[in-house]
């Protein structure tokens, strides 16, 4: 839950970048802060939405992908995929 925030501002930015609407502040607009959505609310709701709340931007990657299999390591983790399905089918069988 950690990084979740992390990565969805990252999705969020990669996003923004293909996007062409350039955003203008209404003029009777009001500036809120995360803590005044937090301050109408009371009890628990209050106390996880301050939990939640984003302190500060991290400087690290939000994930990382693993690298892709080559065609050796794919056939191993396919066949013990396949195996392990074969097995769980006989437990089914075996156990009506």
């Amino acid at each position: 839950m950690e990084y979740v925030y992390d990565f969805m501002l990252n999705i969020l930015t990669e996003y923004a970048k293909l996007l062409t609407y350039k955003p203008t502040i209404p003029p009777r607009a009001t500036e809120l802060c995360s803590e005044a959505m937090a301050c109408e609310a009371n009890g628990l709701a209050q106390e996880f939405m301050m939990e939640s709340m984003e302190r500060s931007p991290t400087h690290t990657i939000p994930c990382t992908m693993p690298p892709p299999y080559n065609v050796s390591s794919l056939a191993s983790f396919l066949e013990k995929k396949n195996t392990l399905i074969k097995e769980v089918e006989l437990w089914e069988t075996y156990s009506r």
